[in-house]
């Protein structure tokens, strides 16, 4: 799908509606009490400007999503936070859709355009199970090169995925939005890693090798967040 048709424009005379429609959202109650601060008043207003109706009603849904989460086990945590986002964003490249090579977007850019690329897929789970309460530490943005074609394919591609790791040595599980199960990642023989960051740092054959400011993406991205009115990492 072409980037112009995932861009809804925001006639002047439904401005006002789509803000009535936020802050109805918020009076009936979308607020999380979760760990971090966000200021949902900015977010509903942000989306609302930025991506009209649609991104407004995904933006809902997300934090609905959240509501209903909060307090269940991480097993169903991780099952539902991986769904909703394979679900609600269309896969696309982002060249297509930010006329950019590498771009990384926020949760509320990419509930806004309703697609994105792998990264933008992870980055949406990792900071979800993070409001959640799942620590950081136990969630990786892990690089791999991803087999595709099927079995005996030599082709592959690169590619990120989330995995989530029940304690530091654990074989982590996979969250992917190219297939929908959540699997351990030995079970993934499609999947070679290459390396893996959070915000302690940076992994290279499961050893921590240099700290993750050095990935500016990573920082541009937070920055960007927190303006949206995120409380980022």
């Amino acid at each position: 799908m072409p980037a112009e048709r995932l861009i809804v424009p925001i006639p002047s005379l439904r401005r006002r509606s789509l803000l009535v429609l936020a802050g109805a959202a918020l009076a009936g109650g979308w607020a999380l009490r979760g760990a971090g601060a966000w200021d949902e008043s900015q977010l509903h207003s942000q989306m609302a400007a930025r991506y009209g109706e649609p991104g407004l009603r995904r933006l809902q849904a997300w934090l609905e999503m959240l509501r209903t989460q909060s307090g269940l086990s991480v097993a169903q945590q991780l099952q539902a936070v991986n769904a909703f986002w394979n679900q609600q964003l269309l896969a696309t490249e982002d060249l297509v859709l930010w006329k950019e090579a590498d771009y990384w977007a926020t949760p509320l850019e990419s509930l806004g355009k309703g697609a994105g690329d792998c990264e933008d897929y992870v980055i949406g789970k990792f900071f979800s199970l993070a409001r959640l309460g799942v620590s950081p530490q136990q969630m990786r943005l892990i690089y791999v090169r991803a087999r595709v074609g099927g079995i005996g394919s030599t082709q592959s591609i690169a590619h990120m995925v989330l995995g989530f790791y029940e304690t530091p040595q654990a074989d982590p599980l996979v969250l992917d939005n190219l297939v929908g199960s959540i699997q351990p990642a030995t079970q993934r023989a499609d999947l070679t890693p290459v390396f893996s960051f959070n915000a302690q740092g940076i992994y290279v054959g499961g050893q921590r090798s240099a700290p993750s400011d050095r990935i500016n993406r990573w920082q541009d991205l937070q920055q960007r967040m927190r303006k949206e009115g995120f409380d980022a990492l």
